[in-house]
């Protein structure tokens, strides 16, 4: 396929105002996380509440959106996501109505929604990316300029959104997110015809989203990627609910620090994902394995810093292993996959990155419930390398990725398997949430 440079695919106008798009909406995504959880910690002082939001927004999405991207892959994305966007701003703008009237259930409800429309534009987007840009071998390069983009807004996201809650109020920040997903309607809308997958027909709803898990399940490769990613985020998302308490109570540095601590993961995404940019002819079994480990080292040190300083230098560390590891996950599915096959295999894969982490959010609330925040980060970073350096030994590390596309059944010569983990996308975004 070649080794294009990061320039080739920005040459498309269309593909440009994805990636412009990917980072106004991963900046948004976060600016929502980080407003919203602070409401919800303020409000309740209970951590148990801060993982009921993460679960509310990770889990019921992921139920939908597998049936949500099957009935949206066939009308024109040109339309169909403007018209995602445009309906998360009206969330954003009901959320910041709730605000001011606090209801956790009726919080966590309308987030839900937000959830399910984040993660089906996620999905229809990465399958418009591959349909564009794979027929010219620039696939790679431009799931890597996806990365830049997507941590970019991790990045500016969270330390944006503390800033903000800070000076003038979470409603603020709620309604300046929901800004953000209208000004994405728009350049989307404006953009020339984006190309559409070609889904293969089948009579109804529940048959396409039927065919899509058979295609996964006859791929060996691509079955035992998910299920993976799937054991890997029980531990990866332990922590991401209790971020917040780890700020105001293990830290002492309030809000303004909480937006700080999700910040500089952003940063180290950025970090990665130029890592990742670089590193384009590296096999990507290696970069999966080691990304996770310093993931799993990133979490630690959180469990161990003495102070804001340290905590952010760990989660610089832990982010940029997060920002190869998601882009180099989502390269892999891709070239496993048939251009008919995008939109439901990679929300599939969405979904599970959105689904599984429920587990790890009640494992995490419930340390730092009975033990502390610190806590669960370190059963947060011992478990990821574990499962890290127990898939290495017994699974390998290397497999094909081109085959799986003309002989699903038997894509993968030998059984072996590289373990991988979900990034931001499984935040609510978590994943979610490139």
């Amino acid at each position: 396929m070649g080794n294009p440079g990061l320039r080739d695919p920005l040459r498309r106008p269309a593909f440009r105002r994805l990636a412009i798009s990917f980072a106004v909406n991963e900046m948004g995504d976060w600016l929502g996380i980080v407003a919203l959880s602070a409401l919800v910690f303020e409000l309740t002082h209970s951590a148990m509440a801060s993982a009921f939001l993460f679960i509310g927004t990770g889990f019921l999405p992921a139920l939908l959106n597998p049936f949500l991207v099957a009935r949206l892959e066939r009308p024109p994305p040109r339309f169909v996501l403007p018209t995602i966007y445009a309906l998360e701003a009206t969330a954003f703008c009901a959320l910041a109505l709730l605000a001011a009237h606090f209801s956790l259930p009726a919080i966590v409800a309308v987030a839900a929604v937000d959830g399910t429309l984040a993660l089906t534009g996620k999905t229809l987007t990465r399958a418009v990316t591959a349909t564009m840009l794979e027929p010219h071998g620039e696939l790679r390069a431009g799931n890597a300029v996806l990365n830049i983009a997507f941590t970019g807004g991790a990045a500016v996201g969270p330390a944006l959104g503390g800033l903000v809650i800070a000076g003038v109020g979470t409603q603020a920040a709620l309604l300046l997110d929901a800004a953000s997903f209208y000004a994405i309607a728009w350049i989307v809308l404006s953009a020339r015809p984006l190309p559409q997958p070609q889904p293969e027909d089948e009579v109804s709803l529940r048959e396409q989203v039927r065919a899509g898990l058979d295609y996964i399940r006859r791929n060996r490769t691509l079955r035992r990627l998910i299920a993976a990613e799937a054991t890997a985020l029980v531990f990866f998302s332990a922590a991401v609910p209790i971020v917040v308490v780890y700020a105001n109570e293990a830290l002492g540095v309030g809000d303004a620090g909480y937006g700080l601590l999700f910040g500089s993961w952003g940063t180290g995404m950025v970090f990665g994902s130029v890592i990742f940019a670089r590193l384009r002819r590296a096999p990507l079994p290696a970069l999966l394995f080691f990304s996770t480990l310093a993931i799993g080292a990133g979490y630690l040190g959180q469990a161990a810093a003495p102070s804001l300083l340290i905590a952010c230098v760990t989660a610089v560390l832990g982010g940029a292993g997060n920002g190869i590891q998601w882009v180099a996950m989502v390269s892999a599915v891709q070239e496993l996959t048939s251009p008919s096959m995008q939109a439901r295999v990679l929300g599939t894969l969405e979904s599970s990155a959105s689904a599984t982490p429920g587990i790890g959010f009640v494992l995490g609330g419930l340390i730092a419930a009975g033990w502390s925040a610190r806590g669960a980060f370190l059963v947060a970073g011992v478990g990821v390398i574990a499962v890290a350096m127990a898939a290495a030994i017994t699974l390998g590390r290397n497999w094909p990725l081109e085959q799986g596309k003309e002989r699903p059944g038997s894509v993968d010569a030998a059984d072996e398997l590289m373990v991988e983990l979900i990034p931001a996308e499984a935040l609510p975004s978590l994943e979610r949430r490139s």
